[in-house]
């Protein structure tokens, strides 16, 4: 009855579990896209060297910054709507998207 009079619903240890996997695969999934684009970006497929030079290096670190800045954004949008969509139904805004919001 707590979610009739404001507060959120209690969540199980399996319910909290599943969250807890579905968090580390998106993370993941976010991850394995960010070096195979960044990756293919910045670096050539015809390796020179066995170390990164300075201009893949400086890509790969703008690379990865505009990655994380887009994420943080994008979660903070969707954020914005479902409390937005949450308030109008009386319901409680959900929580981060999986990102790197909090680093």
């Amino acid at each position: 009855m707590s979610f009739f009079f404001g507060n959120k619903p209690q969540l199980s240890s399996a319910e909290k579990i599943n969250a807890a996997e579905t968090e580390v695969e998106m993370i993941s999934d976010m991850f394995n896209r960010l070096v195979q684009s960044c990756t293919k970006k910045c670096i050539p497929p015809d390796y020179r060297e066995g170390d990164l030079n300075k201009g893949e290096s400086v890509c790969l670190d703008r690379c990865v910054s505009k990655m994380f800045e887009v994420n943080v954004k994008v979660s903070e949008k969707m954020q914005e709507m479902s409390g937005a969509m949450g308030g109008a139904a009386g319901g409680a805004p959900a929580g981060g998207m999986g990102g790197f919001g909090g680093l």
